[in-house]
């Protein structure tokens, strides 16, 4: 199935992937809604075998809010106590926190033809400064999945000013473990948690940044670079004669993004474990993917995501 992104607003400055259309930054919170696309709905139907025998799942189907009339679009097929969360139940969440001005939209849309949806959100904190010249902005993302392969996530998302590299957070921050909700029935009920999860933003936004700090504290040699490197793409046991020449480009292009990568020539980044870090991040936004609908998707729910919060704690680590 297509990474393609079907539909996409943003607000503000353009997002890093250069994908969607720009909205006012006014515009209210439903009208960017339905700017986005999100106005649709799900239900389940039945499935059959060719026989006429009925199976232990069922498709998850798109239709239109307005008119309970399906498109015909199947985004899934999902096990038997699946129950969909719609588009409108699961965002509402921000829908007050934007109009007090404790958030403001950044992003809204959909992938996979409408299988994965999503509202990004920046928090109205202070950024954080990792050291002079280089801070980190505040975002919050709440996704959702209608094809029984995403469950319901909200977490925080520092993003890099000086590049827009989506960076990994904290391992141990409680974000990171206290909001998947599987979808049954309960699901709308288990969403109202996220309220209660925003009041702990500034805490864990502040205990990721003092590990970025950490970093940038911490000088790293050529020969640790290299080790560096190879642990994060997994081929640390590899002699180099069995290392493929695809993944050489790939070690070498990060390597070099070590001293040319944005923002890695700062005094207090330049030749730290930070700038190497930042290297990873900036080649798995900008680099690693067929193209940045497909990045976008890998950063928020794929591989690049497990590989950035692998980089971390791999830095964090060697650096100690």
């Amino acid at each position: 199935m297509s990474h393609e992104v079907e539909k996409m607003v943003f607000a503000g400055a353009t997002p890093w992937h250069g994908l969607g259309t720009e909205i006012d930054d006014a515009t209210n919170f439903w009208d960017a809604f339905k700017m986005a696309g999100l106005d649709w709905e799900v239900h389940t139907e039945p499935l059959f075998r060719g026989n006429g025998d009925e199976v232990k799942a069922q498709a998850s189907v798109r239709q239109c809010a307005y008119n309970a009339v399906s498109d015909g679009r199947v985004l899934g097929v999902v096990g038997p106590r699946w129950t969909p969360l719609q588009n409108r139940d699961a965002f509402e969440v921000f829908e007050p926190l934007v109009d007090s001005g404790d958030l403001k939209l950044h992003t809204a849309g959909s992938l996979r033809e409408g299988a994965r949806v999503w509202v990004l959100c920046q928090l109205n904190l202070d950024n954080s400064e990792i050291v002079k010249g280089d801070e980190v902005s505040k975002f919050a993302l709440l996704s959702n999945g209608h094809d029984g392969k995403l469950a319901v996530h909200f977490g925080f998302t520092p993003i890099r000013v000086v590049c827009a590299n989506t960076e990994a957070m904290a391992r141990g921050c409680k974000s990171s473990n206290l909001i998947r909700v599987r979808h049954h029935r309960f699901v709308k009920e288990n969403v109202e948690k996220l309220r209660d999860v925003m009041n702990l933003a500034n805490q864990e936004f502040e205990a990721t940044a003092e590990q970025y700090r950490f970093l940038a504290s911490r000088q790293i040699n050529a020969k640790d670079l290299e080790k560096y490197v190879k642990i994060v793409f997994g081929v640390e046991k590899k002699s180099d004669e069995d290392i493929k020449t695809r993944t050489k480009n790939i070690l070498q292009s990060v390597e070099t993004l070590f001293t040319t990568g944005k923002g890695n020539d700062l005094p207090g980044v330049e030749g730290t474990y930070w700038a190497a870090y930042n290297a990873v991040t900036e080649y798995l936004n900008y680099d690693r993917g067929r193209n940045n609908a497909n990045r976008m998707d890998s950063l928020w729910f794929g591989q690049n995501k497990q590989m950035s919060s692998n980089a971390l704690d791999t830095a964090l680590e060697l650096a100690a």
